[in-house]
């Protein structure tokens, strides 16, 4: 069966309706291409039987792009191969525009990628008027760019300097916005409206033209020798490589395509766009990000990890106890997606602070203050009644969570689950606390809620399959990712965490410069460098976090090892009085006005003379450290499936998005050579660095981790 339909009507319009036989969107397929030419080909062969042609979708979305799983196969040797398959594509795409009849793209869905490149191939677009419909060029998100004419199309439609943040972003559009841009020449009601106005357009529009065919076509805002446009153009190549560090070939690509193709004609332009999407798109990046992006995080919000066979669910009413910065992140999320909660703390006056950070977040960005209504602060526990999930979200202490737990627990609905959001605190020793450990879970949010993506859910060895289906379903229903993992000591975004922050400590105490360090950490892909992050999340909170392990680790009869680095933590709060920023300066001073700087004092605390490094190998070393943590993870499994690893070492810890992830990052280069050089580090710096039995297993045979 054809993935294209072609139907003339007694109105003389053709169309072409996208309905892949098999799957539940449609894709540029092998079949889809080879259909879409036949198509195009009959068109121009019988042109004088119809007077216009609609593109239009059978699925609930409009058209899905490319087909990822055969761009993940490609091979440097494949880029030739590439280029003619791009330029095929489009060659279709320009016989439609030349096609002399117009051609109209109803969008009664999203469309993303290639499919909104379909769409530019048509002389009109309508489009629904739903705001949950998408449009736009997300491909640099997956280390690609819209090869199929979105790049040169777009920024002959906006310009240069307006159509950045929809191609070198990947920002996305809803239907009213990309209509202010005139990427729409009509607004519907409904599917069936926009079928009539596109019958419509067509009657009133017998010969029209692309914009970049016409002869008095101008690039708007001004071609690259424009003085306002070459004056941005100077300072645009550095100031995307000060964002991407270099890391990411997809942006870069971009820019390049869309300023070399404003110096020539529009199918030269085409061309230049197509050998760079050959080039990137046979990349090791590319490959990552789909990997990550694509496949692990569409696996993850299918629900992978949740158990199957338990009925889908949405808690009616969610209680946080805990007012703070982490507590109100919680009720924003919730409240934001229209789900009641009760925010509790020891005082009104404290639980209405709590509820003011979600009226500032909303503020801030222009938001309705609706979701407000949603969140009853209160100090009293009667105001709990009616909630079937708890989240407590109070200090890293067990007796003061155990307390909190008893005293709250008994007011949440006839099978209600509670939860607890720690971040190192193993969920079965909380759940001791509780009188249905069965119900009890772990729900590691991150700070801050209102912009971090992952809900680490953690299983305690009593949690039922139930309960974790249903924190998987709250996750889901706040808009958040899921990663589920067994319980352990810092379970394992915390646990990979720790092994970053202390490997920047290590590198301090060696006698490498502050601010080699912290430049490794970011030239590596991190979002900031570890002395800057552990100043952020509190050197204090490290510390009692240590001395909580080493207790609880000698209660157990087993002796604790300090981390490489812990000494330099104790000495900066212990010697120094600089645990982090919130108490006023750590490894960083935080002046009132002005940018925070490395504290004077580091150099002369820990330099050490002759101290010699390989500035690659810091970044080496920051990354295999992370890498080989979270390979210890799933090896004791800790982590349930790679897919999860990766997205949450990226989601979650900032593990460079052009590595795919922490476990990607060992398929990439290679789990033979992985080994190998963590052994030569492990020489060299510690035990540390040791790789664990899964990668040494996995190395013999020359395999991946899947």
């Amino acid at each position: 069966m054809s993935p294209i339909r072609y139907e003339l009507g007694a109105d003389r319009v053709v169309t072409l309706t996208f309905d892949a036989p098999e799957g539940s969107v449609n894709t540029m397929s092998g079949a889809w291409k080879n259909a879409f030419t036949e198509n195009v080909a009959r068109l121009e062969k019988e042109k004088d039987t119809f007077d216009g042609v609609i593109l239009a979708s059978a699925k609930k979305t409009f058209f899905a792009g490319a087909e990822l799983k055969d761009v993940v196969k490609l091979k440097a040797s494949d880029a030739q191969t590439m280029f003619h398959e791009i330029e095929a594509i489009k060659a279709d795409f320009r016989k439609l525009e030349k096609l002399g009849k117009p051609v109209v793209a109803v969008l009664a869905g999203t469309a993303l990628g290639g499919g909104f490149e379909i769409a530019l191939a048509a002389h009109c677009r309508i489009c629904v008027d739903d705001p949950k419909i998408q449009l736009g060029f997300p491909e640099v998100t997956l280390g690609l760019l819209p090869g199929a004419g979105g790049v040169t199309k777009l920024t002959r439609i906006l310009g240069l300097q307006a159509a950045f943040p929809y191609l070198i972003e990947g920002k996305l559009m809803k239907p009213a916005d990309a209509a202010k841009l005139g990427l729409l020449q009509g607004l519907a009601k409904d599917a069936a409206n926009a079928i009539t106005m596109a019958r419509e357009w067509i009657k009133a529009n017998p010969s029209p033209v692309q914009p970049w065919d016409a002869k008095d076509y101008r690039m708007p805002g001004g071609n690259p020798n424009s003085p306002a446009v070459s004056q941005m153009l100077a300072v645009a190549p550095a100031m995307l490589t000060e964002k991407t560090r270099g890391l990411y070939p997809a942006p870069e690509a971009i820019l390049s395509a869309m300023v070399e193709g404003a110096y020539v004609d529009f199918d030269t332009a085409m061309r230049i766009e197509s050998r760079y999407l050959a080039k990137i798109a046979v990349g090791q990046v590319a490959k990552n990000m789909i990997t990550a992006f694509f496949f692990n995080l569409t696996a993850i919000k299918s629900g992978a990890s949740r158990p199957k066979d338990v009925p889908k669910w949405k808690p009616a009413k969610v209680g946080i106890l805990g007012a703070g910065m982490m507590g109100g992140g919680i009720a924003y999320a919730t409240a934001t997606r229209g789900i009641p909660c009760v925010l509790k703390d020891v005082s009104i006056e404290a639980a209405q602070k709590g509820r003011s950070y979600s009226e500032t977040v909303l503020t801030k960005r222009k938001a309705s203050l609706d979701p407000l209504k949603l969140i009853t602060p209160t100090a009293n526990n009667d105001d709990l009644a009616g909630c079937d999930l708890i989240i407590e979200a109070v200090f890293e202490k067990r007796d003061l969570k155990a307390q909190v737990t008893k005293e709250s627990e008994p007011w949440l609905t006839a099978g209600g689950i509670f939860a607890s959001n720690t971040s190192t605190l193993p969920i079965t020793g909380l759940a001791k606390a509780s009188a249905k450990p069965e119900n009890f879970i772990g729900l590691h949010f991150f700070s801050p809620v209102d912009r971090m993506p992952l809900v680490e859910i953690i299983k305690g060895e009593k949690t039922s399959p139930e309960t974790v289906a249903r924190a998987y379903d709250y996750v889901l229903a706040i808009s958040k990712t899921p990663i589920v993992v067994n319980d352990s000591r810092g379970f394992y975004t915390s646990r990979t965490f720790g092994t970053f922050v202390m490997e920047g400590c290590s590198m301090l105490s060696e006698g490498i410069p502050a601010a080699v360090v912290e430049n490794a950490g970011r030239l590596a892909g991190m979002p900031v460098g570890p002395l800057e992050v552990i100043d952020q999340t509190s050197m204090s909170l490290s510390l009692h976090v240590m001395e909580q392990t080493k207790a609880d680790m000698e209660a157990e009869g087993k002796k604790y090892v300090s981390a490489p680095g812990q000494d330099v933590v104790v000495r900066m709060v212990r010697e120094f009085n600089r645990p982090g920023r919130a108490a006023g300066g750590g490894f960083y001073e935080y002046p009132k006005e002005g940018k925070k700087v490395l504290w004077p004092e580091l150099a002369k605390i820990f330099a050490k003379k002759d101290v010699s490094y390989d500035f690659e190998e810091l970044k080496e070393r920051i990354l295999y450290r992370q890498a080989i943590e979270t390979a210890r993870c799933l090896e004791e499994g800790v982590l349930t499936n790679v897919g999860d690893g990766n997205i949450g070492s990226i989601f979650g810890i900032g593990f460079p998005a052009w590595t795919g992830g922490a476990l990607q990052y060992v398929n990439n280069i290679g789990s033979k050579k992985f080994v190998a050089r963590a052994d030569e580090l492990a020489k060299k710096y510690g035990e540390r660095f040791s790789p664990p039995k899964l990668l040494r297993d996995l190395a013999a045979k020359g395999g991946m981790l899947a």
